[in-house]
């Protein structure tokens, strides 16, 4: 049991702080060791799980592609699946690690497979299903938390590692979906979309799950691209970005952390004309015309550091300005509003049924 705890920059692998932990966590800490022990000695059919599935599914596009932007279309085809169930102490859900090939063929054979981990109602049917999109830095457990949550209360959530993260990175080599070079940042992005299209498909062809209820969730990168691909998928009517915004071009050359892009564009000749027009290829302001009239429920920080207000706010804009929820925190504070954050984004993702005033009510932390 650790007597220390320490909190990291997980977006620069920095150590902020360390000191040791008050009673309180350390009583956290034995009782998550207690749950874990206890676990060991559940009935059998509690922990039983379901057989290994190996399967395909057909990529059908909607009567809407044409609607979709050309970088972004598929053409009707099949692909297989693997599905490997996982144990777990749930009585409400199975966890199940899913993988299937991208769409995109890139140099690093680790990259062309698409990790997911599925989080599914254990009983009934015709349940809602949401892809749900992590944290630029790479730490999964925030989108699994998520994850958990909306299994908890009935919807089925697929947790997709996006390009060039977790097992999807070469060890041999520096590359990554939101990279120094903006060219490779539009291909990993594109990457990411054509990657969710599929598991928007899998998805669909659950028997647990109903094809007409699709939606997607992501926070940070995750929430730009969960725009991004919703303008890419007509499947999904129901789209919820976290802490996200448009106007991507502008972060990148403005924000004091990444001058060294813009200065390494300059450098080879580029001009900011040429930069913003290559990132506008993959912002969801660009398309966000497409989105327009879905459900969506945005969740926003007035003092974000990282996504300025005016990014998230052209984004608004461009989608038919939703909902929007702001709390008073920064990007990283705005931790301290996840309970309200996991309750709203439940209570959004939930069967159809009259308009639930939550999104309205003052943010709690």
């Amino acid at each position: 049991m650790p007597d220390q705890y320490c909190a990291v920059d997980l977006r620069h692998s920095t150590l902020v702080r360390c000191r040791r932990a008050p009673a309180r966590s350390r009583v956290a800490w034995l009782a998550a060791a207690w749950f874990a022990a206890l676990a060991c000695f559940l009935p059998p059919s509690l922990c039983a799980l379901p057989p290994p599935e190996n399967g395909q599914v057909r990529f059908q596009p909607t009567e809407k592609e044409q609607d979709v932007p050309e970088r972004f279309r598929l053409k009707p085809h099949v692909f297989s699946y693997e599905q490997q169930f996982m144990p777990t102490a749930s009585r409400s859900m199975y966890i199940s690690q899913v993988t299937f090939p991208s769409p995109v063929e890139t140099p690093y054979p680790c990259n062309n497979t698409v990790h997911c981990e599925y989080f599914q109602p254990r009983v009934g049917s015709g349940h809602p299903g949401v892809v749900v999109l992590h944290i630029l830095g790479g730490d999964f457990e925030l989108a699994r938390t998520f994850s958990r949550h909306l299994a908890q209360h009935g919807v089925g959530a697929l947790f997709l590692i996006m390009p060039y993260y977790g097992p999807r990175r070469p060890a041999d080599a520096n590359v990554r979906m939101i990279s120094d070079d903006p060219r490779q940042t539009v291909a990993g992005m594109t990457q990411a979309v054509l990657d969710i299209r599929r598991a928007a498909a899998w998805l669909a062809a659950r028997d647990e799950i109903d094809g007409a209820q699709l939606g997607i969730f992501g926070i940070s990168l995750g929430g730009i691209t969960a725009s991004l691909a919703a303008a890419a998928e007509p499947r999904f009517t129901k789209v919820c970005p976290m802490l996200a915004g448009g106007d991507i071009a502008q972060i990148s050359w403005d924000h004091p952390r990444l001058t060294h892009i813009r200065e390494k564009w300059l450098a080879e000749g580029g001009t900011r004309e040429t930069f913003f027009s290559l990132l506008a290829e993959v912002d969801p302001v660009t398309y966000a015309d497409r989105v327009r009239g879905r459900k969506i429920l945005m969740l926003n920080a007035t003092q974000d550091e990282i996504i300025p207000r005016s990014c998230t706010e052209a984004l608004w804009r461009a989608l038919g300005e939703p909902e929007l929820v702001w709390y008073e925190a920064g990007h990283i504070s705005a931790s301290r509003y996840l309970f309200d954050g996991m309750a709203r984004v439940a209570k959004f993702f939930q069967p159809e049924q009259p308009e639930s005033t939550l999104a309205n009510q003052p943010a709690q932390p």
